[in-house]
């Protein structure tokens, strides 16, 4: 794509009204004449001499009978004329615009070769626009209108809805080259039940093989590094009508944090609302919602009535934890995550046996 802040860029427009001035002088012609020879009112002349008025086809081709210039010339001119208008517009624009530069991570996107460096900040600047595709810095509020809103601070750090809408456009770039088929909502509980299995599986094997099998129900699942001030370990919301998307970033780089993220998010795409976009760990205004998409992430990853007999024998060793973790097809990672959230084991224990993930550029 080309960057016209690297083209010269006059810092005035010639504008058509004066060429033709020029011309009528040249000829010795008066504006009534013109007026006379191409039907137009001296008032719309007047206005064209102006530039209050633009040269259109039709007058373009009166001034190539009348003046004998040809019509494209004039339409050449004017268009000539509005782009350098329109550049000039938009140089004043970028320089009002720097200041929202400075609370995007830029930096950060440029080291994970989302988007090029750039020296000259206006320079940057269209190039992040162009990263969000829109025109202004004033389409991304009208683009991520609801950030500022449903983002909470979370816990005491500080949160840049720029950051989130940057991680979230990722995501959205990279879902775009995924092909799904229309989604389905019984084939998308099916595929979930076939994920299970990938649970232990690595990631060079479990990541293309979760991101086919979602694709066939209509679910688009993206792995996108958490930027920093983000606070973020998965998203969901929908592209289209038939095109969902799972976002997940590895926060916690464990595969129990990995795992349950993952079903947290399609129990919202299978639960609520396709309008809704759900973040998690901004504490989401939707208390009700998050606990029900909880709920379901535990009962898929380890069916509830194995699980409340396991807790019953007390025994949670790592040897049963691992005997338990076999026999129910899935991580022992899981199972101790579940187990510390329930209070059961004590954080410290077993971390073990939890698989660790980290990003290619780490």
């Amino acid at each position: 794509m080309g960057n016209h802040l690297n083209e010269y860029i006059p810092d005035y427009a010639v504008t058509p009204g004066e060429v033709l001035e020029h011309e009528l002088e040249i000829r010795g012609m008066t504006q009534q004449e013109l007026a006379n020879r191409t039907g137009l009112t001296p008032k719309h002349l007047i206005a064209i001499l102006k530039a209050k008025a633009s040269i259109t086809p039709d007058t373009a081709i009166k001034f190539e009978r009348a003046l004998g210039m040809p019509c494209d010339y004039w339409l050449n001119l004017e268009a000539n004329y509005r782009e350098v208008l329109a550049r000039l517009d938009e140089e004043e624009q970028l320089a009002d615009d720097l200041d929202w530069l400075k609370r995007v991570p830029v930096s950060d996107m440029v080291k994970l070769g989302w988007i090029k460096k750039y020296k000259d900040q206006k320079a940057q600047l269209v190039e992040l626009l162009n990263f969000f595709g829109i025109a202004e810095v004033k389409q991304w509020q009208q683009m991520w209108p609801n950030l500022s809103i449903a983002y909470r601070q979370h816990n005491k750090h500080e949160i840049f809805p720029e950051s989130v809408s940057a991680w979230l456009r990722q995501g959205e770039l990279q879902a775009s080259g995924i092909v799904c088929e229309p989604y389905d909502k019984s084939h998308f509980r099916t595929v979930l039940e076939q994920v299970r299995s990938l649970t232990t599986a690595d990631p060079d094997h479990f990541v293309p093989e979760l991101q086919r099998l979602c694709a066939e129900a209509g679910v688009a699942v993206v792995f996108v590094p958490a930027l920093p001030k983000t606070g973020i370990s998965g998203a969901t919301r929908w592209l289209n009508k038939d095109k969902a998307l799972i976002q997940l970033s590895l926060r916690y780089k464990s595969d129990d944090h990995l795992w349950f993220t993952f079903f947290h998010e399609a129990g919202h795409i299978l639960l609520h609302g396709k309008r809704e976009m759900f973040l998690e760990g901004t504490n989401g205004l939707d208390a009700e919602k998050e606990q029900e998409a909880n709920r379901f992430a535990e009962a898929q990853l380890i069916p509830p009535k194995a699980f409340m007999a396991f807790i019953a024998e007390g025994v949670f060793s790592k040897q049963r934890i691992c005997e338990f973790a076999v026999d129910m097809s899935i991580s022992p990672g899981i199972v101790v995550g579940q187990l510390q959230h329930r209070g059961l084991l004590d954080m410290k224990f077993c971390n073990d046996l939890k698989r660790r993930f980290k990003w290619v550029h780490e």
